[in-house]
């Protein structure tokens, strides 16, 4: 039950839930309220002092409005409510004196700083501070830390607002940063001086209110009004985290998290964020033609040609959906290869995900259902490399008192859990038990790609669905490619899944850098980087990468999303929609769309759920028939976090955190 409180702030009268902070009452009313070391996503700190009020009839003193409910406030003598200004003259006089206060040791570093132009403290200084300075001693310094190749630190500028402390210790699940020292000599600090070890580090940049933690790839290339800014969707995961991609004339410059309750919060993970230097090394820019053993550059009628030519010619043809095509692209390489009398796959790392199923293949659990759970069940996986920020929502449902199990390699998960098991025998019990216990207990149960990548992965599947559905607990598939869920929707799938493409003569490669393609086969290859499938190609048809054209997402909760184009691709390389326009053509088989826009119309038509963007739908589908559990335990498809794409393994920074990590796992501890 919400305690509905009445509060006059700055004269207007307004009701609100009476567990409110005042900062947020404020908010309510529309006022804004100055403040560095409060964040909505962190435990309070009050430390900073910059968001006071004036309480009437209160005490004679600003009071911390981000520390102070709102059913803390007494009424008036007559039972009116209670009154708050925050624009008086004790408001603004405490406002200045605080903003002179965290001037007093800040050096004058703006022109050099990389936070310039979308620093916090600038802002306020200007808005809240006053124009001179009464302070002539030294300024106080402090020695920079080592955080690891990722944020660079200028430590005197520090202002102890403890944000990046709350963030590693609450959301991250890392003990390495706290506070030593009191008053003068108070500074932020990591453990025994060790680097950070956690996968959402980078999001403490974006928390620092001023330029003492910054990124260091990043560092000193541009200027926030020199770059173009645009709203798109990250691919590095299946979780479709809302992000904002900054280019400076075509270059990427940087990711940054865009704010979205249902998916990402406002926490990106650090293989999103810093990825960006992968999308310009190893890019395909030309078309390729091999002979003689050697791939040689081409012209596009010629390459369009030679790979026409093997289709025409094919007895078996068969297209492979890659983790990171759009479902535009995925829609228009099966309707090219199926016009052609072949078979198209998506389920390159054999998951046995059952087509046209919805409710199986996604599940009927959406992310925020995780922030309610009291129960969490993780089988085959281990989110914290294959959707960090997934996992750090499941710490938050921890933290408020969760129970999380999991079944599988018993790994760190940044939090507590009970370890039912290693692999099927327990799924099977489980699956045995009688769960009338767990009715009316909010559950969730996610099943991982590690638990459905086996010979029964059909079965793990519907043994988990039916015990799920038995303890009427919400179920989820989380998906390691974010062009998956896409795919499935499409029916870019056949009954036989990767076994079908066993013997096909021809082989259209869309983007699927993850597997092996043996001898025999003539491959044509389409896509962005130089990986593992150009390497095995016999025409290269080069292909935009996420940034470079608009493209539909469906995330793992079964959600549509758009990424939209940032930059251009580079030399030659075309949207991957329109190379499969320009083939259908060569083919004389043309598709019946000659733009984007005529292509999504289509789509859309054909599957109606994927023209409502950002909705998660209500999933539907047959229930599934168990078949036998066999033995073994589950593990995750993921080995290495920082290098699962092409794209990823083409960036020198992801090499380095994945060397760096590997590192630190074979440090040998010293006897004590």
């Amino acid at each position: 039950m919400s305690d509905l409180r009445k509060i006059i702030i700055d004269g207007n009268e307004i009701e609100v839930d009476g567990a409110m902070t005042l900062i947020q009452a404020c908010e309510e009313a529309g006022i804004e309220i100055p403040r560095f070391c409060y964040h909505e996503r962190l435990s309070i700190a009050g430390n900073c002092r910059m968001c006071l009020v004036e309480v009437v009839g209160g005490p004679p003193k600003p009071a911390a409005s981000c520390a102070m409910q709102v059913k803390d406030l007494r009424p008036g003598p007559e039972g009116q409510p209670p009154v708050v200004k925050t624009n008086s003259p004790m408001v603004k006089k405490a406002r200045e004196g605080v903003m002179e206060f965290l001037l007093i040791n800040h050096p004058l570093d703006c022109p050099i700083c990389d936070q310039g132009g979308e620093c916090d403290l600038q802002d306020q200084a200007m808005a809240y501070g006053v124009d001179f300075s009464r302070f002539r001693e030294p300024k106080r310094a402090v020695d920079d830390l080592d955080l690891g190749p990722l944020v660079e630190t200028h430590m005197t500028r520090c202002i102890s607002c403890t944000r990046c402390v709350r963030f590693t210790t609450e959301v991250a699940g890392i003990a390495q940063m706290g506070q030593t020292g009191r008053g003068e000599d108070s500074e932020i600090t990591s453990y025994l001086g060790e680097t950070l070890d956690s996968n959402l580090q980078g999001n403490i940049i974006d928390l620092c209110p001023v330029g003492a933690l910054v990124s260091k790839p990043y560092a000193f290339t541009a200027r926030p009004w020199e770059l173009t800014k645009t709203e798109s969707i990250d691919v590095m995961d299946a979780l479709g985290s809302s992000i904002r991609v900054d280019t400076k004339g075509r270059e990427v410059m940087r990711f940054l998290p865009l704010n979205h309750d249902g998916t990402n919060e406002e926490w990106i993970s650090d293989k999103t964020r810093f990825v960006w230097d992968g999308l310009r090394r190893q890019r395909l820019d030309k078309p390729y033609i091999r002979e003689n053993g050697k791939l040689r550059p081409a012209t596009w009628p010629e390459a369009l040609g030679k790979a026409s030519e093997a289709i025409k010619g094919a007895t078996k043809l068969a297209g492979l959906v890659g983790d990171l095509a759009p479902v535009e692209a995925t829609y228009a390489l099966k309707q090219l290869i199926e016009g052609q009398g072949g078979i198209v796959e998506c389920r390159t790392d054999g998951a046995k995900l059952p087509s046209g199923n919805r409710a199986a293949y996604v599940g009927d659990a959406a992310v925020e259902d995780i922030d309610t759970a009291e129960m969490i069940l993780l089988i085959g996986t281990n989110p914290r490399i294959e959707a960090p920020v997934l996992n750090a929502r499941i710490r938050k449902a921890w933290l408020r008192g969760a129970k999380v199990a999991l079944i599988g390699e018993a790994v760190d998960l940044t939090y507590d859990y009970i370890h039912l098991g290693t692999g099927r025998e327990m799924l099977a019990n489980l699956s045995k038990m009688d769960h009338s216990d767990k009715h009316g207990v909010a559950g969730v149960m996610i099943v991982g790609q590690g638990a459905l990548q086996g010979e029964d992965g059909a079965a793990v599947l519907a043994t988990a669905k039916a015990t799920a559905e038995a303890g009427e607990s919400k179920f989820m598939v989380l998906h390691s490619a974010a062009a998956r869920v896409g795919a499935m929707d499409v029916r870019a799938t056949n009954p036989d899944g990767m076994m079908a493409v066993d013997g096909a003569d021809v082989i259209y490669n869309l983007g699927a850098d993850e597997i092996e393609i043996g001898e025999g086969a003539f491959v044509i290859y389409q896509g962005s980087h130089g990986d593992r499938g150009a390497h095995r190609a016999d025409v290269i048809l080069p292909g935009a990468a996420y940034t470079e054209e608009g493209g539909l997402f469906v995330n793992t909760e079964g959600r549509p999303q758009l990424a939209q184009r940032a930059s251009f691709a580079p030399g030659e390389a075309k949207e991957n929609w329109a190379i499969l326009r320009a083939l259908s053509g060569e083919l004389e088989a043309v598709l019946p769309f000659d733009s984007l826009a005529a292509l999504r119309a289509d789509l859309v038509k054909a599957h109606p759920h994927l023209g409502d963007i950002d909705v998660v739908a209500e999933n539907t589908g047959e229930p599934l028939e168990a078949g036998d559990l066999g033995t073994g335990d589950f593990a995750s498809p993921v080995s290495d976090f920082y290098l699962t794409n092409p794209i990823a393994r083409a960036s020198q920074l992801m090499a380095e955190l994945s060397a760096n990590a590997k590192a630190r796992k074979s440090q040998a501890l010293a006897a004590e």
